[in-house]
């Protein structure tokens, strides 16, 4: 079938890699600063939609710069709980049927959240999406690279808590470069061991030895990125033999010059020879993307056609980080509905 937008848009699909401060609509982020009396870049949506839009960066550091700006409005269990509402409305609305947020109780703490109310209100603002929207959701919860261990055993111990109550995983985020996965082995050992999923951040500023860490030292079940793992064709032989899914973000890299531009991106690579890849936005508001705009890219930038589009968004529901029933619910349920979108599109609907 003929590739456009509003198919794709249409096709049932996962987010898998999404940063919940990354994916801050603009009108929210005026309103909450100008409630809680927080400076601002721009005033007018349209301006401060622009800024936030990073579009300068050299590296990965220079594209966290933004977050500065999101962080400082999301100190409250209010403004948490609205963003973590309007972000699964928004992916509803473009098709998403199950979505993984992302982000880390450590970063909402400034005035007084207790890392309790820094789950808890997330979660509140997630099921009342689901209720109202039809969309599944789970929350992973982040280490930071750059923090101490300390912080990252208190986050583990948070997501241990949350077994089975909305978190779905643990992750280490943030600066790649020196900052070592094997640092917080501990962390991640403290949550495997409690039966709980790990994705970690990986391959998108550093070299596949980066990879190599998250998976050896970190047992990690799914590879955040994962850009750079062709460096390696031995390990990229691992993590196909042993069906470890790719979080891909193909604007983001290219924002944070992980890859030269989007035809020169390893997804193409990764998909022909076999691996378990999955399309996402990482950060709506600072890469201005969907998760439709993600597939649009990947179909005109590296020849991806509906069928491979199809296959792809079913290994989304696949490498969800749910029971192993509910994702063959799921697969089976997407299974059908893709063939029905088809019957509809041959019929002209």
């Amino acid at each position: 079938m003929r590739v456009t937008r509003e198919l794709l848009r249409r096709l049932p699909k996962t987010d898998l890699h999404v940063h919940l401060d990354g994916s801050v609509r603009p009108e929210t982020l005026i309103e909450l600063a100008r409630e809680q009396r927080k400076p601002l870049p721009a005033w007018d949506v349209e301006q401060l939609r622009d800024y936030m839009h990073v579009q300068d960066a050299t590296n990965l550091v220079d594209y966290l710069g933004r977050f500065d700006v999101t962080l400082a409005v999301m100190q409250t269990e209010e403004a948490l709980e609205r963003i973590a509402y309007e972000l699964a409305e928004d992916a509803a609305a473009e098709g998403v049927r199950y979505m993984e947020v992302r982000y880390s109780p450590a970063l909402h703490g400034q005035e007084g959240l207790t890392s309790v109310q820094a789950v808890e209100a997330p979660l509140r603002g997630l099921r009342r999406a689901e209720r109202e929207f039809g969309i599944r959701t789970g929350i992973i919860i982040c280490g930071i690279r750059n923090m101490s261990l300390e912080t990252s055993l208190e986050l583990a111990d948070l997501t241990v808590g949350y077994k089975d109550r909305g978190v779905v995983a643990f992750d280490l985020a943030g600066a790649e470069y020196d900052n070592p996965a094997k640092r917080h082995k501990e962390a991640f050992y403290r949550v495997v061991n409690a039966n709980i999923a790990a994705t970690i951040h990986a391959g998108e500023a550093y070299g596949p030895e980066s990879i190599h860490q998250a998976l050896h030292y970190c047992n990690a079940n799914r590879i955040g990125h994962g850009t750079r793992l062709f460096e390696d064709p031995d390990l990229m032989e691992y993590v196909n033999n042993f069906r470890i899914p790719l979080e891909v973000c193909l604007t983001s890299n290219v924002q944070t010059r992980a890859v030269a531009s989007f035809a020169d991106h390893p997804l193409r690579l990764y998909y022909d020879a076999g691996l378990v890849v999955t399309i996402n936005t990482d950060n709506r508001l600072m890469s201005a993307t969907t998760v439709t705009e993600e597939y649009w890219r990947a179909h005109e930038h590296l020849g991806f056609t509906w069928d491979e589009l199809c296959d792809v968004a079913i290994m989304g529901f696949q490498s969800a980080f749910l029971p192993y029933r509910e994702k063959q619910a799921f697969v089976q349920s997407v299974h059908a509905e893709i063939s029905r979108l088809g019957e509809e599109v041959a019929a002209g609907v």
